[in-house]
């Protein structure tokens, strides 16, 4: 099984948020009992923003066992049809970026996704098996 973290549980673990830190570690955990870690490569673009230099953000991730993992080009398809769809159905975002690649990076090359934004993704992507580390916080 590949589980694909969402920035906001990183950074949940890593600032640390109170609110949301035990649970975000304990999602990242029971996911690595279940296979491997990864984040693709918008994830990791946000996640550098909190460190001084690449050598440490790469550092952060590899102790974790998370892996980087670019876009594939039919998960960046998947993006364009899906932010396509929202926009015509009246949605506010304007951006294809971000959200929209990181959740067609989890349907298309994970089996699941982490992240606390369950409804845009629950919405959007509906196959895309979620895991919100918040729910009981």
């Amino acid at each position: 099984m590949i589980t694909s973290i969402d920035t906001n549980v990183l950074l949940d673990v890593l600032i640390p948020n109170e609110k949301f830190y035990a649970a975000a570690v304990g999602a990242i955990e029971d996911a690595m009992r279940a296979g491997s870690l990864v984040v693709c490569d918008m994830v990791y673009a946000e996640l550098c923003i909190h460190f001084p230099s690449q050598r440490e953000c790469d550092g952060f991730l590899e102790s974790n066992e998370i892996r980087v993992e670019p876009l594939t080009r039919e998960a960046h398809f998947l993006a364009s049809r899906i932010w396509r769809k929202y926009h015509r159905q009246g949605g506010r975002r304007n951006r294809i970026l971000a959200d929209f690649l990181i959740g067609a990076h989890a349907q298309v090359q994970a089996t699941r996704l982490v992240s606390r934004d369950r409804g845009f993704y629950s919405r959007l992507f509906p196959s895309l098996s979620l895991i919100d580390p918040s729910i009981g916080s």
